[in-house]
């Protein structure tokens, strides 16, 4: 089994149950896509913060250019919205747990691009939007290169379902209106 398809695996129970909540937010109107952008950014950026110092950047070269954060830090704004409340990133320590978390950033830049012609007209979605400059199967070449031959795969899983989680517990709080 592929080093992708042992996290797809590994996750897919985490995926789907987060897949499911945020399938509930109607990106047409305004106050559900400002509660779709501010979960989302409760969550991915502490992490995409913790990747970029614990220096993911080593592995992912062209990092700089994949980050996000700041894009969904302007979509946030230009909705009129403060940012929320960090939720706490994962611990992230060594090669194998970088990638794990990597894998669940990157994933969502796909699912952005489905979700992009759901958001209202008008609305920003810069964030949604990105290309980033390594393609999917780069990414996944990336993650065959380094998972298996560590012997590591327990640590990128453990990593990718505790940034599931995150993105899961900030989209709880931020429905809730607890942030």
């Amino acid at each position: 089994m592929s080093a992708r398809a042992a996290l797809k695996s590994a996750t897919r129970s985490a995926h789907e149950r987060l897949d499911a909540h945020f399938s509930r937010y109607d990106l047409s109107s305004k106050g559900g896509y400002a509660a779709f952008l501010s979960a989302h950014a409760a969550a991915y950026l502490p992490v995409e913060q913790a990747l970029t110092r614990s220096g993911i950047g080593r592995l992912l070269p062209c990092w700089e250019e994949m980050r996000r954060g700041h894009l969904l830090v302007e979509d946030v704004r230009e909705m009129g919205m403060a940012l929320p409340s960090p939720v706490p990133a994962p611990e992230l320590d060594g090669d194998a747990a970088l990638l794990g978390a990597a894998y669940v950033l990157e994933g969502s830049r796909l699912g952005g691009k489905l979700l992009g012609p759901a958001v209202g007209a008008g609305f920003p979605a810069r964030f949604l939007s990105h290309r980033s400059p390594m393609r999917w199967g780069e990414f996944v070449a990336i993650l065959e290169d380094n998972l298996y031959p560590s012997g590591r795969m327990d640590l990128a899983v453990d990593a990718a379902r505790a940034t599931f989680g995150a993105f899961f517990d900030a989209a709880r709080v931020c429905a809730s209106g607890d942030e």
